[in-house]
């Protein structure tokens, strides 16, 4: 199988010389169409840094990021701007619900900030509110949800457009554990019958057993 994630010699420096900060150094990476891989590591060990320069929302000081063969660093913005709408899916800790939309608009808010008419994604919407067990709350507004029921309403809008790849950063972080189970449950679920690529962080050994495989981050490097 193709590599649809490739990150080669990657570093990411903050401040200004006098207080540079080397976050990442030197991080090389590779993963599969398909795969479900978990990037862990403490507080500050650079995960989430790694995490955004791969989903293009931030650029390396040094070294490349390909995402289906083609470096996102060499992408004009507006290249860019449609790959993060239409091939990869982001899912944050915080929900990042439009409070007085329903749970099938906020999920179709990617199809309308792509320009594409909602009426074409029903068959899709339908599907996905099957797939993360929200059929009866699809008019409900995020307030009369639980926080497990909106995180999956926030991957449910993550995977509307079919993406190649879900970047997750700290899905669980803000859920209880059986919350946390069910969304977990969930992203493997998707990987498996969508053949999504996931690349999830966390700092949580029990959570990212439901990956594949485990990158471990330490000190901006990668240690195993």
């Amino acid at each position: 199988m193709e590599d649809i994630i490739c990150v080669k010699n990657v570093y990411k420096n903050f401040g200004t010389k006098k207080n540079e900060v080397e976050v990442l150094k030197d991080i090389n990476i590779n993963i599969k169409k398909g795969e479900f891989v978990s990037l862990m590591g403490q507080s500050g060990s650079g995960k989430s840094t790694l995490l955004y320069l791969i989903g293009g929302l931030d650029n390396p000081t040094k070294g490349t990021i390909e995402i289906a063969g083609k470096d996102i660093r060499k992408m004009k913005d507006r290249a860019k701007s449609k790959m993060r709408r239409q091939d990869i899916g982001f899912v944050f800790q915080f929900y990042n619900l439009v409070p007085n939309l329903t749970v099938e608009e906020n999920i179709l808010l990617p199809v309308v900030m792509d320009g594409k008419g909602k009426a074409k994604y029903k068959d899709a919407l339908d599907e996905i509110l099957k797939i993360v067990g929200l059929e009866d709350k699809r008019k409900c507004l995020p307030r009369q949800l639980s926080g497990g029921q909106q995180q999956r309403v926030s991957i449910a809008r993550a995977v509307i457009m079919n993406p190649s790849i879900i970047l997750a950063d700290e899905a669980t972080g803000n859920l209880d554990s059986k919350s946390g189970k069910d969304v977990m449950e969930l992203f493997s679920k998707i990987n498996k019958e969508k053949n999504i690529t996931i690349l999830q962080v966390t700092h949580s050994q029990e959570i990212a057993d439901y990956g594949h495989r485990t990158i471990h981050l330490k000190d901006g490097c990668i240690v195993e």
